[in-house]
């Protein structure tokens, strides 16, 4: 079991990888170094080798494919998760890894949008879609969390090993920071300098196709965690519509004693019902979560009892060596 492992997913980052492994090698002496290589065509994966790190490969394209196959294969007391294409600093990590080695945060986020994000980053529309994205996410889901969208994390065993990967592109970072807050779990933000990609290196994010992704998970996630919330919206949307339409049928029976619009009625009637069952759907629903949230903190108990176990494994071990 590894103290840290510094986890670097890579598509064709061959002008900046060497530098990323270098400095991390520098700022984490202890630390494993793993570069998960995923389709490059531009020796991303021989350069990280010959800079130091071990290297690794994810067949199924996709940073989420890539990050399932690094959570399911390395033991680390802690995990660093940074990107290949140097844009974030090596010199913040040691202080990240302390919030989870020592004060057990769960995850620790660098938080660009703090520093010099806004600056560097020269795609306007990325600048757009980090705030609209942390603003969304911090209004529904009652967070703090102060860049949702960073590629620069901590993370500690017991997270890695319950955390379930289900996006397989970039909206993986919003599916992470989701589930880590709907779990009620330690995150902790770090303020990191951002720099700009160097000349020749070219951003891999689609900022509309993957900004769509990005914004179809949080509604998706928003529904499948507050489902309670969700549906009780689209209750009082529907039973709203039906009562507006069903005052002037009510009014013109009051005064004539006639229903004339029977069609309105009718329609008024079923948009009611409906919104009545959307609501005690949510409510159905929201018990299957609250069940779903105790089977995941039973899940953390077992991942703490495997940690400690591969621990001490790796005592004796050491012992044994000695």
């Amino acid at each position: 079991m590894d103290k840290i492992a510094v986890l670097v997913p890579c598509y064709n980052e061959a002008l900046t990888i060497a530098k990323v492994v270098q400095d991390f090698k520098r700022a984490l002496p202890e630390a494993v170094v793993y570069v998960y290589d995923n389709n490059s065509t531009d020796h991303t994966d021989d350069i990280a080798r010959e800079a130091g790190a071990v290297v690794r490969y994810e067949h199924k394209q996709g940073k989420g494919n890539v990050m399932r196959r690094m959570f399911r294969e390395i033991d680390a007391q802690c995990y660093i998760l940074v990107d290949g294409d140097d844009t974030y600093p090596a010199d913040s990590a040691r202080e990240m890894c302390d919030l989870v080695l020592k004060e057990n945060a769960d995850m620790v986020v660098g938080d660009r949008l703090s520093s010099t994000y806004f600056q560097e980053n020269k795609r306007p529309f990325h600048n757009f879609g980090n705030s609209l994205v942390r603003n969304t996410i911090n209004r529904v889901f009652h967070s703090s969390i102060k860049d949702i969208m960073t590629g620069y994390r901590a993370m500690s065993f017991e997270f890695v090993k319950t955390y379930p990967v289900l996006s397989t592109g970039f909206e993986i970072e919003t599916e992470m920071t989701i589930h880590a807050v709907d779990k009620n779990l330690d995150v902790r933000n770090v303020i990191i300098e951002y720099r700009d990609r160097p000349a020749g290196s070219v951003s891999k994010l689609n900022t509309f196709k993957d900004g769509f992704k990005v914004l179809t998970k949080i509604f998706n996630l928003y529904k499948d965690y507050r489902p309670a919330s969700f549906f009780g919206w689209i209750a009082a949307f529907l039973i709203l519509i039906g009562t507006v339409f069903f005052i002037p049928v009510l009014r013109d029976y009051v005064h004539t004693g006639l229903v004339a619009k029977f069609p309105t009625l009718i329609v008024c009637g079923f948009v009611v019902m409906a919104g009545i069952l959307s609501f005690f759907a949510g409510h159905i629903l929201q018990a299957s979560v609250n069940n779903e949230r105790s089977r995941f903190e039973l899940s953390l108990h077992e991942a703490h009892y495997r940690r400690s176990r591969l621990e001490y494994h790796a005592k004796e071990d050491a012992a044994w060596k000695e």
